[in-house]
């Protein structure tokens, strides 16, 4: 039979109150007289004497951060965090993708698999990471998302690039924001699945982008030595881009170095005829027109 507690405080009366135990136990009318009961000294402590109340500090909660540049890695509170594979590849997928249903999960990380089959691997991920206590993951019935706490690299990329080419000013881009494109690597290396191909695709143009946009505000601004560090990183990321090397070209015009725009004219003019057998474009010739070539 269940037992109801009630407060000890809650006065008794009539003779449940005296045949009763005192926890909420029926009482028993056969049980003759009642015992007489021993009081049991309380110790308390001082502050609970003087009225006081002692708070436990809260318990910090876990810091997930999860890194994908140039590879993958999960801390917690800065301590590595073993995950296995599958587990990896959901979590880098919900980083990059945000949230989404259950049947996209499945079958972008298991296309050649059946559907059951599909759903049984994702289904044995997310055990995992229960079992290991890697809070990394919200679950509904349908949808799964990355949890709002966990921080990610590749979002303070993307927040960086879309300051710089979004943010609606001539001025500089912030230094911070600057040395956060320039000292990464590609996404996920070693990794690929066709989703992460796409997203590192996406990911890289977005980035040389938004460094030739800050190439070029910094020239502007006279900073020529960050403005040519930044514009030579583009052309160090993608050597056929020609767009790095006009913002190169551009910097060393400005600071009256012809000679090194030339050089540089004539560096990229060589590597297009040996990789693609192409002259530059009649844009970057343009750029020096005033230079005896």
């Amino acid at each position: 039979m269940p037992t109801w507690s009630r407060p000890q405080s809650e006065p008794r009366t009539g003779a449940v109150a005296q045949a009763g135990t005192g926890y909420g136990e029926p009482a028993d009318l056969d049980a003759g007289p009642p015992r007489p009961r021993v009081a049991v000294p309380v110790r308390r402590s001082a502050e609970r004497t003087t009225g006081a109340r002692t708070e436990q500090p809260p318990v910090p909660r876990p810091e997930f951060a999860v890194r994908l540049l140039p590879s993958w890695r999960l801390t917690r509170n800065q301590v590595d965090v073993d995950v296995p594979g599958p587990a990896q590849r959901l979590i880098a997928l919900l980083a990059l993708n945000g949230p989404h249903n259950r049947s996209f999960l499945a079958g972008t990380l298991w296309p050649e698999r059946s559907d059951a089959q599909a759903y049984a691997n994702l289904r044995s991920a997310l055990s995992r990471l229960a079992t290991r206590d890697v809070g990394v993951v919200q679950v509904s019935r349908q949808m799964l998302a990355l949890a709002p706490s966990v921080s990610v690299d590749v979002h303070d990329l993307v927040q960086a690039a879309e300051s710089i080419l979004y943010g609606g000013s001539d001025e500089p881009p912030d230094t911070a924001e600057i040395l956060r494109l320039l000292h990464v690597g590609d996404l996920l290396c070693g990794w690929y699945e066709d989703w992460v191909l796409t997203a590192r695709e996406r990911l890289r143009q977005l980035r040389l982008h938004a460094l030739e946009a800050a190439s070029g505000r910094l020239a502007d601004a006279g900073r020529y030595v960050e403005a040519l560090d930044t514009a030579m990183v583009c052309a160090h990321i993608d050597p056929l881009r020609e767009s790095a090397h006009r913002s190169i070209i551009r910097v060393h015009l400005l600071e009256r170095n012809h000679t090194e725009a030339i050089r540089q004219f004539r560096r990229y003019r060589d590597l297009l005829r040996a990789e693609l057998d192409i002259e530059p474009s009649p844009e970057i010739r343009r750029l020096l027109r005033a230079v005896d070539d």
